[in-house]
């Protein structure tokens, strides 16, 4: 099934898609909310500016495809694979994507309020700026990842792997850091207030006033 046929068949209603074979598809800009494409592989996908709220993307391969400001508010995208994906500037607010891959996937700006990123891998994952607030990150492995700048407020970070993770300037406040290990993290002049860091590893880590932590 090609573009137009998929795009003529949701036109009149249809909304399941799965596994359908979208690889290198142009859908910038297109119009798709509730749309069904679990198991699609979407790999290197145009997808720039497309609404996709409420989208089904379960299993979804999107490796390399290109989501920047795109919509996928409250979409359900479980175990999909975004490597190299960029979504910058996208809105990703109460977005499902735990167990999802995301290593070294741009994210920077992106919206992510109240998104479900447990066991998510964003290792080496550009999070410049993105705003985070709310999000369970739970046991999820930021490892190498940038998160300058980034609003970080209220988050759940127990159990994540958060090694030499870039946190400059990060907005923590009132984050759960419990048993998540932040060794050589960059936490400089980030703020740590409220935050909750019991059974935390922060050997060799930057704290915010520049001192190494031992």
């Amino acid at each position: 099934m090609n573009i137009e046929e998929i795009l003529k068949q949701y036109a009149t209603g249809a909304r399941n898609f799965t596994k359908a074979n979208l690889r290198k598809a142009d859908l910038g800009e297109a119009d798709l909310k509730g749309i069904n494409l679990s198991e699609a592989d979407l790999s290197g996908a145009n997808l720039r500016n497309a609404n996709l709220t409420g989208a089904i993307l379960r299993g979804a391969k999107l490796a390399k495809a290109d989501l920047r400001r795109a919509n996928l508010s409250g979409a359900d995208m479980t175990e999909a694979v975004l490597v190299v994906a960029n979504l910058s500037w996208a809105e990703l607010i109460g977005t499902n994507l735990s167990k999802a891959d995301l290593r070294a996937a741009r994210l920077r700006e992106a919206n992510l309020v109240g998104a479900n990123l447990s066991r998510a891998n964003l290792r080496q994952a550009d999070l410049h700026g993105a705003n985070l607030c709310e999000v369970k990150l739970r046991r999820a492995n930021l490892r190498g990842a940038d998160l300058i700048g980034a609003n970080l407020a209220k988050v759940d970070l127990g159990g994540a792997d958060l090694i030499e993770a870039g946190l400059i300037r990060a907005n923590l406040n009132e984050a759960i850091l419990s048993a998540a290990d932040l060794s050589q993290a960059n936490l400089l002049g980030a703020n740590l207030h409220g935050v909750n860091l019991t059974g935390a590893d922060l050997s060799g880590a930057t704290m915010p006033d520049g001192s190494i932590h031992p």
